[in-house]
């Protein structure tokens, strides 16, 4: 009877698997929620640079690109998990896994939170100082969290939406062809683009902490 007893006893392996299956499955179901609103979010940012609001279409097309990235995050370390879970030497891995674990399902938690529901997203275009209000306190989390890799993606995707934007804007009404753009931005790459996108980004970040009362 003990032997029939200890081998159907659930190891910390199986634990494990079992921890990345239910981890894996409620990932899927964030990313067809978020989906939804980060559709939303591409639509609001059109409308704002429709209305030549680029700031709140910028705050919009960030925030979407931080929840796709946390999204992308999770799926990534869900999978080296499994692999090291795989592993025949379990127990070498275990530390890791299960602090793995620990980090998936507190990032699943800020996805959850990440999604409020399509209320919230429409506060991103809003005037009212609540939505303000709300619109600064995304920027600030945003300020904190996003890499210049993913600030440079997020300008990229502005610039397309403003082009797609205007060229809208050009075949509803009659104009005469524009002038090329001669500025220093137009003329460069892509890779120069960003590379300027970078030292304004540090210039603004320094501007603020020098703005900042210094301690005695």
């Amino acid at each position: 009877m003990g032997n029939a007893s200890s081998s159907h006893k659930v190891s910390a392996q199986d634990r494990a698997i079992l921890d990345m299956k239910n981890q894996r499955d409620k990932l899927h179901q964030y990313q067809k929620r978020v989906t939804l609103v980060t559709d939303r979010e591409t639509e609001i940012a059109r409308e704002c640079l429709a209305r030549g609001d680029r700031s709140k279409a910028l705050l919009a097309l960030r925030r979407k690109k931080f929840q796709e990235s946390l999204l992308a995050k999770t799926d990534a370390q869900l999978e080296t998990l499994e692999q090291l879970t795989s592993n025949v030497e379990f127990a070498l891995v275990q530390k890791d896994v299960l602090y793995g674990l620990r980090q998936g399902t507190a990032v699943l938690k800020q996805i959850h939170a990440e999604m409020g529901g399509i209320e919230h997203v429409e506060k991103l275009m809003g005037e009212s100082e609540d939505a303000q209000i709300y619109q600064r306190e995304i920027s600030e989390m945003l300020a904190g969290n996003m890499s210049n890799q993913d600030e440079d993606e997020v300008e990229d995707e502005l610039e397309n939406l403003e082009e797609q934007v205007q060229g809208v804007k050009q075949s509803d009404t009659f104009s005469y062809p524009t002038a090329p753009d001669t500025t220093l931005e137009a003329k460069l790459g892509s890779d120069a683009r960003r590379k300027i996108r970078a030292k304004e980004r540090a210039k603004g970040q320094a501007h603020g902490q020098a703005m900042e009362p210094m301690l005695v």
